[in-house]
């Protein structure tokens, strides 16, 4: 059936408002010429997004060319703000940007394991507001938060996990109770990883790939066929709790102590580093994990040695690249993605020169052809994700009428 005028009018303005999201301001005959729409109906689009408040004249286009023509049309940015929160075991970073995604502000603030929930909680929320304050607006309309642990598919909401701290949970709806008119909604870091992955990072030409996150845990995210697939339970990627050989035992419901956590886990990366005799990174980069740090560090200096395989570097990348390999055959001879992003800061810090390593044996002990990549983002990507959700979030809220 076709559609009908108010139905249209709501599918071009969408469209159009994309576009000046995608490529930023645009005229009125460049949203023509990119929607193939007619003139008359791009200046009514133009009329009706302008009297909602939703675009602006935000200048005009090229020193030469003045009038209605040269007028170029954006996004109104501060219709809307958001923010997003990376939510760690160790602290919480933030950040509070307009309603195309430019950053206003940024915070952290570190939160020790002995603090109790209330303080922990309290110093999160308090951080939050500072950015917001830093970033001159006035309130929030959505907050996106990458968390570690299981989210439940039905209810949206991040559920109870062992191992990881009790102001996670509390923390979500505090913010809420805080910010009682911003939407806040809560997502795996790992599956916002890969998101960030997928739009801005290593995976931006693939619509099939698996991001193996390798930070202070590990974890895996899965997109199919462009889509995130998050399982029954909302488990889908729990590699930590993957049994594989080269532990001392098997995991429990409760705890990924014997799975593949204990082989690719920041703790054992450390403790890798150190059996083949290679020690702290000499310039430590402010902030960097340690195990991020030592692998950095164990590539440049494989680098300046011209890669030997004998030198106590790429010994120790040679017996990474092997424990990150298990992991990675186990899903790819399931999922047969074919490709790998090595994510997290350890992936980064690793570069080509782990995901070579990695890659080489994938080759000898799976089948099926699959390409290795670093992850260009890092442990930013976290952010990065939740930032991507929460403009989604607020565009199809605020976009969704048009």
């Amino acid at each position: 059936m076709p559609a009908s005028p108010s139905t249209a009018r709501a599918i071009n303005d969408r469209l159009a408002l994309r576009l000046m999201q995608d490529q930023g301001p645009l005229t009125a005959g460049q949203l023509k010429q990119l929607t193939g729409l007619s003139r008359p109906t791009v200046a009514d689009l133009v009329e009706r997004l302008a009297a909602a408040g939703l675009i602006e004249v935000v200048g005009e286009a090229g020193e030469q060319r003045r009038g209605p023509n040269a007028r170029l049309y954006g996004i109104v940015t501060g219709r809307a703000h958001l923010a997003a929160l990376d939510v760690r075991t160790e602290g919480v970073a933030v950040l509070v940007s307009d309603l195309v995604g430019r950053v206003l502000a940024e915070a952290s603030v570190p939160i020790g394991g002995d603090m109790g929930t209330g303080p922990a909680v309290e110093q999160a929320v308090t951080v939050v507001e500072r950015a917001l304050k830093e970033s001159g607006a006035d309130r929030l309309h959505t907050v996106g938060i990458g968390a570690p642990g299981l989210i439940d598919p039905a209810s949206g909401e991040l559920r109870d996990s062992s191992g990881l701290p009790a102001w996670h949970r509390r923390l979500v709806a505090v913010l809420q109770e805080r910010l009682p008119e911003a939407r806040v909604t809560v997502e795996n870091e790992t599956n916002l990883a890969a998101l960030a992955e997928q739009r801005e990072g290593a995976a931006s030409d693939r619509d099939t790939f698996v991001l193996l996150w390798l930070g202070h845990g590990t974890g895996a995210a899965v997109v199919l066929d462009g889509a995130l697939r998050r399982g029954a339970s909302g488990g889908t990627g729990e590699i930590g709790f993957l049994p594989v050989p080269g532990t001392t035992g098997l995991p429990s419901a409760t705890d990924c102590e014997g799975g593949f956590h204990s082989l690719a886990g920041s703790a054992a990366v450390v403790a890798l580093a150190r059996e083949h005799g290679f020690g702290p990174a000499r310039e430590p980069v402010p902030g960097e994990p340690e195990a991020a740090g030592l692998v950095r560090a164990a590539v440049a200096q494989a680098d300046a040695s011209g890669g030997a395989a004998d030198s106590t570097s790429g010994r120790f990348l040679d017996a990474l690249a092997d424990r990150l390999a298990i992991g990675a055959a186990s899903v790819v001879a399931v999922l047969d993605p074919g490709c790998v992003v090595l994510g997290g800061e350890v992936g980064q810090a690793g570069g080509e020169a782990l995901a070579t390593r990695v890659a080489d044996r994938l080759r000898r002990m799976a089948p099926l052809p699959t390409q290795v990549r670093p992850s260009l983002l890092g442990g930013a990507a976290v952010l990065r994700g939740a930032l991507l959700t929460a403009r989604e979030s607020a565009q199809e809220e605020l976009f969704g009428g048009r």
